[in-house]
């Protein structure tokens, strides 16, 4: 009988048991019954001693169930993240809303020698939709609070006649480059009924995220929110500012730095500040009333958001970044 082959490293399953005990009474070697299964012989004979009925009989049905409770025994053996203690960081930074591979990354940086704290965000992920109890939902410290993982997608942007607009294709090269501090990208977010929101800034170098509150999407209610952020800021800290092309970006002349519009439905043209605008909805989903939300809790999600690891940036953290800027 033929019998696809079977990569040696998988555990028998049901199928093959019922095989080995057919073969078995019909008086077959073990040898032969590996080499019909394309399994190693002692593969079959470790099979028939640990899951013999008494050590006797083997029967297919009772050895599958055998082998099924001995692997759930050995999982739940095995801490689900590695060890107390990196279970202990991970849950604590989860709370803190780190994501996966900002935990992963950070305990490398932190522990770059010690493999005991080193973990996979695939690992983190894995644990966290394995957790069935409902006191458990640790998919909800996630930025989406997704139940499961699924693709994402970018946000459409609408076309609005801008004066004095300059395309960003004609942005100085060195801007794409991300070496240069200075270099920003600004946004906004719609609150309740579109009357209220915030604008965001971030830069591209250092990946600081500054987030100031508007009473009203207009555009001159955007315009003082940039003052607020560029106005304190040394030259070589506001060189230029990749805008949306919202309506309330028209007044962008008046903010005294170069600025240049993405293309219409191109949100990944400025994808550092999407994606910091999607941390940001994690503490703010859509439909928050900002006029309900105090200044000092918009300062501290800023805070929290240039105190969390990056990837891209070797997992230091923003502030870290920023501030040896300010002090070069």
């Amino acid at each position: 009988m033929e019998v696809s082959k079977i990569p040696k490293y998988r555990n028998l399953n049901k199928t093959e048991r019922i095989l080995i005990a057919r073969w078995k009474n019909l008086g077959k070697s073990n040898k032969w019954i590996a080499k019909e299964l394309g399994r190693d012989v002692s593969t079959i004979g470790r099979e028939i001693t640990i899951n013999s009925y008494e050590g006797k009989v083997y029967e297919p049905l009772h050895a599958h169930a055998r082998s099924v409770r001995r692997q759930a025994k050995a999982w739940g053996a095995k801490h689900p993240l590695k060890s107390p203690k990196v279970f202990s960081y991970v849950i604590d930074k989860l709370r803190d809303g780190w994501s996966p591979e900002q935990i992963s990354g950070r305990l490398k940086s932190e522990y770059p020698k010690d493999s005991s704290w080193h973990i996979c965000h695939e690992t983190i992920y894995a644990f966290i939709y394995s957790v069935k109890q409902k006191d458990k939902m640790y998919w909800e410290y996630l930025r989406r609070k997704q139940k499961i993982r699924r693709k994402r997608s970018g946000r459409k942007v609408h076309r609005v006649r801008i004066p004095d607009r300059i395309s960003i294709h004609q942005r100085p090269c060195e801007v794409e480059k991300r070496k240069q501090t200075g270099h920003w990208e600004g946004d906004s977010i719609v609150g309740l009924g579109h009357t209220n929101g915030l604008h965001t800034e971030y830069e591209r170098v250092t990946s600081t995220t500054k987030i100031e509150k508007l009473k009203r999407i207009t555009a001159e209610e955007t315009l003082k929110a940039m003052k607020r952020v560029f106005d304190p800021l040394p030259d070589r800290l506001k060189r230029s500012v990749t805008l949306d092309n919202g309506s309330e970006m028209v007044k962008h002349k008046e903010v005294g730095i170069d600025a240049y519009f993405a293309d219409p439905y191109s949100s990944c043209q400025r994808g550092g500040n999407e994606n910091a605008n999607l941390w940001i909805r994690y503490y703010f989903p859509k439909g928050t009333d900002f006029s309900k939300v105090p200044e000092e809790e918009i300062k501290a999600v800023e805070w929290e958001l240039n105190n969390r690891p990056r990837k891209r940036l070797g997992f230091k953290k923003p502030v870290e970044m920023w501030n040896e800027a300010l002090s070069r």
